[in-house]
C-alpha cells in the first residue's frame, strides 16, 4: 500500500490522567492483542505515520515499534472496529496472514493510548547482522510438540525473558537467567549453555519475537537442535485451553501493558518483595521521581500508599512543585527505575 502524507496531528496530546478517564468511560469492549514480523521496511517513519493515521481512526490504542527490520506490536482494538482493523492489515503486503496471539484475561485496560515509534531494532539486543541471519530460525513447536519435548531427558528448556518476568511465572524446570534486558541476556544464555551445543534446547518468551532471534543467535554459534515455542506463553496458554492439554507453566505470563499480568495457572509461585507474603501482583512506585516496578501484596499496598520505601512515601506526600523538583533531579543522575534495588524491600 502506498504511504500517503496527511495533516491530521500523528501523536498523543492528551495527558495520561483524561486518556484514563476516557477509557473508563467507553462503552464498549476491546480485545487485547500482540504481534511481530521480521520484514524490510524501506521507509519506517513514512510508514509509522500512516499507521498512526489508520489506527487512530479506528480508536486502537497500543505500543508498537517500526524499524527497517520489521514490526513489534501490543495493541487494544475495539471489538466493533475488529474486522476493519483485520482488513487494513491485509491490505498491507507487510501484515499479510500475520499471526496474532490474544489476551486470555482482558479487561480492556491493557493501553490507553496509541504509541508508535521508530527505533534501529524492533527488540534491542545489540547484534550485529554478522551474529545471526533471522533467515535461518529454530524449529516452531506448538504447544502439545513443546510439551512432549521438555519431557525428553536431554532437552534444556531456557527462559528467554528478563528476570523481573520469570519471577512470576515460567515453565516448570527452565533455565531462569537473571539478566535486566534481552541485550544482557543472549551473552548470559550462550555462556550457560556452552558444551551442549548437541543437545535439543527449547526457547520460550512471552511472544516469541525474542526467542526468533535467539535461536537464530545460537544456531549461528553451532547449536544443533534448537526449538522455540511458536507463538509464546500468551499462544501457549490459549492452545492447552482449547485442547486441553497439561498446562506445564506454572503462575502468572508478565505483559507489557497496563495490567502487568495474566494468570496462565493458579499457581503464586513469587512473594511480596516487601512483607514475603505469596504475591504475584507488579506495582509501580507512586513516587513519580522513582516509578521502581516490584511486586508487592494488597496489605503493603495500604500501608505503604503504593510505595517501595519509607522515603517514597514521605516523597508521595510533598507539594506537588517539590516533587517535581525531585523528578528533575533524580532524571540527571540517569538511574534506572524499571528494575529492583535493594531499598525497595524494606517498608
Amino acid at each position: 500500500m502506498p504511504i500517503k502524507t496527511s495533516k491530521v496531528i500523528l501523536h498523543n496530546k492528551l495527558d495520561r490522567d483524561t486518556l484514563i478517564r476516557q477509557l473508563n468511560e467507553e462503552s464498549f469492549s476491546r480485545k487485547t492483542l500482540s504481534f511481530y514480523r521480521y520484514v524490510e521496511i524501506k521507509n519506517p517513519q513514512g510508514f509509522r505515520d500512516s499507521l498512526y493515521e489508520k489506527w487512530m481512526l479506528l480508536e486502537c490504542f497500543g505500543r508498537i515499534y517500526i524499524a527497517h527490520e520489521g514490526v513489534n506490536a501490543q495493541m487494544s482494538v475495539p471489538e466493533h472496529n475488529w474486522q476493519k482493523f483485520i482488513n487494513q492489515l491485509e491490505d498491507w503486503e507487510e501484515f499479510k496472514n500475520i499471526a496474532f496471539k490474544i489476551a486470555i484475561e482482558d479487561n480492556g485496560g491493557s493501553f490507553f493510548k496509541l504509541s508508535i515509534k521508530v527505533r534501529k531494532q524492533i527488540v534491542a539486543d545489540g547484534l550485529t547482522m554478522q551474529d545471526y541471519d533471522v533467515t535461518n530460525v529454530g524449529k516452531h513447536l506448538d504447544a502439545k510438540s513443546w510439551n512432549a519435548l521438555m519431557d525428553k531427558e536431554n532437552s534444556i528448556v531456557v527462559d528467554m525473558r528478563n528476570y523481573y518476568e520469570s519471577e512470576i511465572g515460567h515453565f516448570s524446570g527452565s533455565i531462569l537467567p537473571k539478566s535486566e534486558t534481552f541485550r544482557e541476556e543472549l551473552p548470559e544464555v550462550l555462556d550457560i549453555l556452552k558444551g551442549q551445543e548437541n543437545n535439543p534446547v527449547l526457547l520460550y518468551c512471552t511472544g516469541g519475537i525474542r526467542c526468533e532471534k535467539t535461536s537464530s543467535f545460537l544456531k549461528h554459534h553451532g547449536f544443533q537442535d534448537v526449538n522455540q515455542l511458536h507463538g509464546g506463553i500468551i499462544d501457549y496458554a490459549r492452545q492447552v485451553n482449547e485442547e486441553e492439554l497439561e498446562n506445564k507453566f506454572k503462575g502468572k505470563n508478565f505483559v507489557f501493558d497496563e495490567r502487568l499480568g495474566e494468570a496462565i495457572s493458579k499457581d503464586v509461585i513469587s512473594n511480596c518483595h516487601q512483607c514475603g507474603e505469596p504475591n504475584d501482583t507488579h506495582v509501580n512506585c507512586s513516587n513519580k521521581s522513582c516509578n521502581l516496578l516490584f511486586i508487592q501484596c494488597k496489605n503493603c499496598q495500604d500501608e505503604t500508599e503504593i510505595t517501595c520505601s519509607s522515603e517514597c512515601q514521605k516523597i508521595i506526600t510533598l507539594p506537588e512543585q517539590e516533587q517535581a523538583l525531585i523528578r528533575r533531579k533524580r532524571g540527571t543522575e540517569k538511574r534506572d527505575k524499571r528494575f529492583y534495588r535493594s531499598h525497595s524491600l524494606k517498608k
